[in-house]
């Protein structure tokens, strides 16, 4: 039986393997769409997983893009071509949206 911990970490219809949590991999990849995610949802475009509701935050989304750009600035020359791409249109995907919300 899980333990409650886990069941918070693992809601029902997300992958298991021998009865506990399977995340994803560890990668800059994963870190850079966490932190889109985490812009989209407080720029209202993405419900809150725990809610359903839609919310805005611009100072919170101001954060994670900022934070996404300093990682663009101490990453480059260090990424490959794939992870330097994603992160410049998720930057730019961002800043007209935010730009478009904030008008």
């Amino acid at each position: 039986m899980a333990n409650v911990n886990e069941e918070k970490c693992c809601p029902p219809g997300q992958v298991r393997r021998d009865g506990k949590c399977v995340l994803p991999e560890v990668t800059f990849t994963t870190l850079v769409i966490s932190l889109n995610n985490s812009a989209l949802l407080h720029l209202g475009e993405l419900a809150n997983p725990e809610t359903g509701e839609k919310s805005q935050d611009f100072l919170l989304a101001k954060h994670a893009i900022d934070t996404l750009q300093l990682l663009k600035e101490k990453t480059a020359g260090n990424l490959t071509a794939k992870e330097s791409e994603l992160l410049a249109n998720m930057l730019y995907d961002l800043r007209m949206r935010y730009v478009q919300l904030t008008r």
